[in-house]
């Protein structure tokens, strides 16, 4: 299957790269686009270097390193490659995540005016009827926030707050990220073993 999975300047890199690691090892095609701000964020949150990256190539070089499973295979698209294929709705791709999704992408997505690669994706996800997953983060939410989630959700998308259960009995951050990521993952109807189900025992490992 053919994905494509945004990653923009929310705190919260590490739903990304564990989403990209989980697709890749499940074998699916990842159209990976990481926004400016997400780039800083990955640089701070994931990497440890700060969230004023010397270069963008290295960032993405280290990420990737650590992200990526050789059974799947990733495109690495540039946030202004609106020529890509999946800025067109004829390319056929049904399927986007933007994990996470910050609340200033949200409000471009909810009003159609958006000016990144990851914008164009959701909007021909919405205007071709495709699965579009906005997993927002920001707490507590605004009435701008919330009228953004409406109109996202009326349009057909799908917002997915990271709000990671404790039912499934977490036994790290790792196990709390499984869990978000496999539930944007159950919209999506994709496979996955990253967290234990209701009524299941004992921890899944994926």
């Amino acid at each position: 299957m053919r994905v494509f999975l945004g990653i923009t300047g929310a705190s919260g890199a590490a739903y990304g790269g564990r989403t990209l690691l989980a697709l890749t090892a499940a074998g699916h095609h990842v159209g990976l686009c990481v926004s400016d701000a997400g780039c800083q964020v990955i640089s701070h949150e994931i990497l440890g270097e700060g969230p004023r990256p010397t270069s963008r190539d290295h960032v993405m070089d280290r990420f990737l390193a650590g992200h990526c499973d050789p059974a799947g295979s990733v495109d690495v698209l540039a946030p202004d490659d609106i020529a890509c294929s999946f800025a067109s709705g004829s390319s056929g791709a049904r399927v986007a995540l933007v994990m996470p999704c910050s609340t200033s992408s949200l409000g471009k997505i909810a009003h159609g005016t958006g000016d990144n690669l990851i914008h164009r994706v959701a909007e021909v996800m919405l205007k071709e009827r495709g699965q579009l997953v906005l997993v927002t983060r920001e707490t507590p939410a605004s009435l701008i926030q919330l009228r953004n989630m409406v109109a996202v959700t009326e349009a057909g998308a799908v917002v997915l707050p990271a709000s990671p259960a404790l039912y499934t009995q977490p036994q790290s951050v790792g196990d709390m990220i499984d869990f978000v990521v496999g539930k944007a993952l159950d919209v999506l109807r994709i496979d996955h073993a990253l967290f234990p189900r209701w009524g299941e025992a004992g921890r899944v490992e994926a």
